[in-house]
């Protein structure tokens, strides 16, 4: 399983983490993936400049904002399936 880490710290917070949250859960559902992909919030990941801050694994941090979701989710997330 592939576990994604979204900061919910105090940059990321304000930057919209909880919609980030929200929308990578949606295309969870919708492509029935909740069983390959999970997500959890973690506090600082430490990249609070990158805010929202998502980490796919032990991996690299990327910055995330809700309306890159779904690139994000493309262009990193899929292909480890």
């Amino acid at each position: 399983m592939i576990t994604v880490n979204v900061c919910i710290g105090s940059a990321c917070h304000l930057k919209g983490s909880y919609n980030v949250i929200n929308k990578l859960q949606q295309i969870l559902r919708e492509r029935n993936l909740e069983d390959k992909i999970e997500i959890k919030a973690a506090f600082c990941l430490g990249e609070c400049t990158k805010a929202v801050s998502v980490k796919i694994d032990d991996g690299e941090v990327f910055s995330v904002r809700e309306d890159t979701v779904e690139e994000f989710f493309e262009t990193h997330l899929l292909g480890r399936l």
